[in-house]
């Protein structure tokens, strides 16, 4: 397994997530020795969601996700979360980026009202 496919996925992600919304604000948040490069995190007038890699997946949690209409079935972990949803992506899984991008502007909308 390469790490090339995680870096691609981050990505990708990272540039679905800009593009949800004009105002969408990237940071690193949560560095520690364990993990020096820390935690990618978005957010528009709220946190939206986080990015993290791991040996055997890509992870995006939304910080509401639970409050988020998910009709395509992206959100995969977390599922008994009180509040989060995640989307686990693993080497060779396709992503629907349509509804991955639609759960990001919910996640704008709901923390815009």
């Amino acid at each position: 397994m390469s790490e090339d496919w995680r870096s691609a996925t981050v990505a990708r992600l990272r540039t679905l997530i800009t593009q949800a919304d004009p105002d969408v604000v990237e940071e690193v948040k949560w560095r520690k020795p364990t993990n020096p490069d820390g935690v990618p995190t978005f957010s528009c007038d709220g946190l939206i969601c986080t990015v993290e890699t791991y040996k055997d997946k890509v992870k995006s949690t939304f910080a509401k996700g639970a409050s988020l209409s998910d009709p395509a079935g992206v959100f995969n972990a977390s599922l008994d979360a009180g509040t989060r949803r995640a989307v686990d992506i693993r080497e060779g899984e396709e992503l629907d980026e349509a509804a991955f991008t639609d759960l990001v502007r919910q996640a704008v909308a709901l923390n815009r009202s």
